[in-house]
């Protein structure tokens, strides 16, 4: 099969598209064949060496895709070959801990692309417990943007911000892959969300996924802006995924008793914080990392319902990853990026 693989660190040459060996199926997994992979920011992250320096090579990295079942492992009664299925991004890979909630939380968690081999492939083995029937009738292309986003997104959105109907949110980058699911799921709880971001054009894509205040940074002070909207209170929640100097600003736009969560670090790892915010103010300052398979499937069903949509930002042929990796990189894509493994 045709493949996506990185033999070792570095910028985004080092991804090559070549041939590797077709996965077996072993007892109780699917093969899947590969009809979108999704790419992530972690990828690149993943590739420039920042997240696993122990990571063997050659691997394959991708942490999203969609396709259909091509062949089935002993054992397998769940799904059909043909099925069109959505991978879901991680989970423990150790049997005895599939039931560890959060499962980011189980020893052996990983992610696909990261723990065992990712989806820049035609074809992906996997256990069947970790995918999902795709009966949303989206595109391939379109599905392949949903599992990390839009399971981390109800994750942070929805159970460790606890955003509920009538809340002011805050949610950064809003036309992000990540930024722009999270306001979809703010809006399908029934909340009003800001967004920042740094272009007029971006700027357009967040208020098109739903966005009812977007502060453009580059020429606005977004903490101003949060208090002039909640008429001085601050924003009820704030998802930041930037972290570095943003960090305390968010802090900052949050309410007394307001709930601040950590979803990245864009902007860097390290921020300096006044403690004050919190002794005097009672603010939470929260994190989360990957979302479960439940999360991901409560997103589908809002998918399904209409309030939650998929933003494909651009295509590409799988050959073209290196390009992928630098689009993403260098923010000049709104939504997300996507390959085609079976593109020319």
């Amino acid at each position: 099969m045709k493949a996506s693989v990185i033999h070792e660190f570095g910028d985004t040459e080092v991804l090559k598209y070549e041939d590797v060996p077709t996965p077996g199926v072993r007892p109780g997994h699917v093969l899947v064949k590969i009809l979108a992979s999704g790419v992530n920011r972690l990828d690149h992250y993943i590739r420039e060496g920042s997240v696993a320096p122990e990571l063997p090579f050659p691997h394959i990295l991708g942490i999203d895709a969609s396709g259909e079942i091509e062949a089935l492992g002993e054992g397998v009664s769940s799904f059909s070959i043909g099925d069109r299925v959505i991978t879901v991004p991680g989970f423990p890979v150790e049997k005895n801990e599939y039931s560890v909630r959060p499962a980011a939380t189980a020893p052996s968690f990983t992610l696909q692309g990261l723990g065992t081999p990712g989806t820049y492939a035609q074809y992906l083995e996997t256990p069947q417990e970790w995918i999902i029937r795709d009966d949303t009738s989206l595109t391939p292309e379109e599905t392949a943007t949903l599992p990390v986003v839009l399971a981390s997104g109800v994750r942070a959105v929805k159970k460790v911000g606890g955003v509920k109907a009538g809340d002011k949110v805050l949610i950064h980058s809003g036309a992000s892959g990540s930024g722009s699911m999270q306001i979809q799921v703010a809006k399908a709880l029934g909340a009003q969300v800001a967004t920042t971001v740094r272009s007029d054009e971006k700027g357009e894509l967040a208020k098109r996924v739903g966005a009812d205040l977007v502060i453009n940074t580059s020429r606005e002070d977004f903490v101003e802006k949060v208090l002039e909207w909640t008429e001085g209170r601050g924003a009820d929640v704030v998802i930041d995924t930037l972290g570095g100097d943003v960090l305390p600003k968010s802090i900052d736009a949050a309410k007394q008793l307001g709930v601040i969560v950590v979803f990245g670090f864009v902007a860097g790892i390290e921020s300096k914080l006044d403690i004050r915010n919190f002794f005097f103010t009672q603010k939470q300052l929260k994190g989360t990392l990957s979302g479960d398979k439940e999360d991901l499937e409560w997103g589908l069903e809002r998918v399904k319902e209409g309030k939650i949509k998929a933003v494909v930002g651009k295509t590409l042929p799988l050959k073209d990853a290196s390009l992928a990796h630098k689009l993403i990189a260098d923010n000049k894509v709104g939504g997300n990026v996507v390959l085609l493994p079976w593109a020319d």
